[in-house]
């Protein structure tokens, strides 16, 4: 079995192999203090690690406001990579989620926008090697539009899974009711060909891949390519839910566990305020969930505990994105700076955890 512990006031983190243990359970064996990797970013959205060299890593990093896309160079330096054309900030819309994909002699980079009208997904021809990176804006293309944009619940996270597909989170724009409908794109996960066609086999011969979503802000897949999604509830309760092609998961008429027929409950639940989930990240089975109004890190084994427990409670503030580093690393980004939070010295920042083996 899969374990965890977390312990200690500055959110220290040991891992034991061969039992799974609550926080409480196990005392400290060996620890280790998170590490900044980057720091003084501007409402940063997304994280993607390039781990080409493990020894030397690097990643990119979105900033929402106006469309920049940063690269953390492998000696540990910030620089811009280009400008997303077309991104258009407003409300909790601008530049999301980023993914890079390798076809043939290309690798794209994947941005998902809030644009004038809609909120669309974009590629752009990435170039150059790790250190000089870049991109040309007159280079893009569109892969997708036509997505509801409104004030809030825009979704906008986007990942290939181990099918080489695209997969785009999407929320209901403030218009629930369409979340149910399997012809109209708020409130979804669609799955996409790299080109932005509907996936071949998609269960509503569309683009659509589940439905019933009030705002999807995290996709992750774990070691038996199960789909795990997070989602913004309403007033009652935020969800962490295992995707299912063809799955309705209740929004509007039901938040949280439904017990109804033809919906599909979540795995675990927790309150608004000790969650507003946003990015996740799969590894070794145990699903990391990052918390923006929660102000924490909530981990879930979903076998042994699917309750799961929550870290660095109010250590960071807003918890943006998480994703696994090099070397059994955890990395985390803060989201302090957009209005919402309250920034401390340094924010916004990229973190690191270490993953010790017990």
């Amino acid at each position: 079995m899969r374990g965890a512990r977390w312990a200690g006031a500055a959110g220290l983190i040991v891992v034991l192999s061969g039992c799974t243990a609550s926080p409480a359970a196990v005392e400290s064996e060996a620890t280790t203090a998170p590490t900044t990797l980057a720091d003084g970013l501007d409402a940063p959205w997304s994280v993607v690690p390039l781990l080409d060299n493990e020894d030397a890593p690097g990643a990119l990093i979105s900033l929402r406001g106006d469309g920049t896309v940063l690269e953390l160079t492998p000696d540990g330096a910030l620089r811009e990579v280009g400008v997303v054309p077309g991104v258009v900030s407003g409300g909790e819309s601008g530049l999301h989620g980023l993914a890079v994909w390798e076809e043939g002699d290309t690798r794209w980079l994947y941005a998902y926008h809030g644009a004038s009208g809609d909120n669309r997904v974009v590629r752009m021809p990435l170039t150059g090697d790790p250190g000089t990176l870049a991109f040309d804006p007159a280079a893009t293309q569109v892969v997708f539009s036509g997505i509801p944009r409104a004030g809030n619940h825009n979704g906008g996270r986007i990942g290939f899974g181990p099918d080489g597909m695209l997969y785009v989170t999407t929320g209901d724009a403030g218009r629930s009711e369409t979340a149910p409908d399997p012809n109209a794109l708020g409130g979804k996960i669609l799955r996409l060909t790299p080109e932005g066609e509907p996936a071949p086999g998609n269960p509503f011969d569309n683009a659509v891949y589940s439905l019933g979503h009030r705002n999807v802000q995290g996709i992750a897949w774990d070691d038996d390519g199960t789909l795990w999604a997070s989602e913004f509830g309403q007033n009652t309760w935020d969800e962490l839910n295992r995707i299912e092609p063809g799955g309705d998961y209740g929004w509007p008429a039901h938040e949280g566990m439904a017990d109804a027929e033809g919906v599909i409950d979540p795995v675990t639940v927790w309150a608004p305020s000790e969650a507003s989930p946003s990015g996740i990240a799969a590894i070794d089975g145990v699903i990391y969930v990052t918390g923006l109004r929660g102000e924490r890190l909530w981990v879930v084994d979903p076998d042994a505990d699917p309750s799961g427990w929550a870290v660095f409670t109010g250590e960071f503030g807003r918890l943006r994105d998480v994703a696994a580093g090099p070397d059994g690393t955890l990395w985390l980004l803060t989201n302090n700076t957009d209005g919402r939070g309250d920034p401390r010295e340094g924010d916004d920042r990229l973190l690191q955890v270490t993953l010790p083996e017990g």
